[in-house]
């Protein structure tokens, strides 16, 4: 019978030979399609996953950065505080720094920041920023509107750290 009666009505041996290759690519082709499944297989599907259930969560707050947030985190061990901080209409924060970086929200109001160099923020609701650490960082925050200003604030702080710590003014010239 030969190669005809295997594969198809060939008439000699060189169709023979053909049809011998193309059950050879075939056969490769199921192969490749057989493993591909079975690798499939392996991965884990969203499918599997179990819904939750007596959970809930509540978005306290949103801001958007200006630029891109470059956050580092303390060497060793990190203390984590989540605060919400409330600044009165004429009220600031006072001169301070930071032993670790802060990424803070603003809630409502209006934060105007001056820094080490004498540079003004504002930073109006909605938006976030990042304080840098260490004393070359000194700054205050003030609340020059008529409402009052609400910051959610995530300090990430060596372990033991005081949330900030008093600086003396920088020499600012006055607005």
């Amino acid at each position: 019978m030969g190669f005809d009666g295997v594969v198809g009505a060939g008439s000699g041996i060189g169709e023979g030979r053909r049809d011998g290759a193309r059950k050879r690519v075939s056969l490769r082709r199921i192969l490749l399609v057989g493993v591909g499944v079975a690798a499939l297989g392996l991965l884990p599907a969203a499918a599997v996953a179990t819904p939750g259930s007596g959970v809930s969560g509540t978005v306290v707050a949103e801001g958007t950065s200006e630029g891109r947030l470059s956050v580092r985190a303390p060497k060793g061990p990190a203390d984590v505080t989540f605060r919400e901080i409330t600044v009165a209409p004429g009220g600031s924060t006072g001169w301070h720094t930071h032993r670790g970086q802060l990424i803070a929200v603003v809630k409502s109001g209006t934060l105007t920041r001056t820094l080490h160099d004498c540079t003004v923020e504002v930073t109006p609701a909605g938006t976030s920023f990042i304080e840098p650490s260490g004393a070359g960082h000194r700054h205050i925050g003030r609340n020059l509107g008529a409402e009052p200003v609400v910051l959610w604030v995530t300090y990430l702080l060596p372990e033991g750290s005081p949330l900030s710590d008093d600086a003396d003014a920088a020499d600012c010239p006055a607005p």
